[in-house]
């Protein structure tokens, strides 16, 4: 046997071939598949807790304003009033300086919170208009159903 032959048969050949491309990319879009709908419902998940949880801190500001000023924001005055001083409506002379809270949060999906006062299921009603934004609709989170997102 001479050496040129000996070295073309102990040459192996490099590369992958289109099966084993296509059965790797196979894999990787049935994993894909089966992962990424259960990041997606976690996302969701996530976003609804974070709204409940903002509400709650929102309650315990407002808690606070009525400790201070013996009364609640109205609806005209709006969460704002937790931030600075009310310009409309009942003024409190008690109020402190720097607001209750520094800024106001905004619901995870880019929305304003919502203060009613006087409530239409409570004393005041506090709510997200939930991932649809749109009020009144099942997926609103609010004081009366926080237990359900927490």
């Amino acid at each position: 046997m001479n050496v040129y032959a000996q070295g073309k048969q102990t040459k192996s050949q490099k590369g992958f071939t289109l099966i084993e491309i296509m059965v790797v990319l196979f894999i990787i879009g049935l994993m894909a598949a089966v992962v990424a709908p259960a990041l997606f419902d976690n996302t969701e998940e996530a976003r609804l807790k974070k709204a409940a949880i903002d509400i709650q801190q929102l309650e315990g500001a407002l808690q606070r304003y009525n400790l201070r000023t013996n009364a609640f924001p109205t609806t005209e005055q709006g969460l704002e009033a937790l931030v600075s001083a009310p310009t409309t409506g009942d003024i409190p002379r008690s109020y402190p300086e720097g607001g209750f809270i520094t800024r106001l949060p905004k619901d995870p999906w880019d929305n304003d919170y919502v203060l009613l006062y006087p409530g239409e299921v409570g004393r005041y009603d506090l709510y997200s208009l939930g991932p649809d934004g749109q009020e009144g609709t099942d997926d609103d989170i609010g004081t009366w159903n926080l237990n359900d997102y927490l």
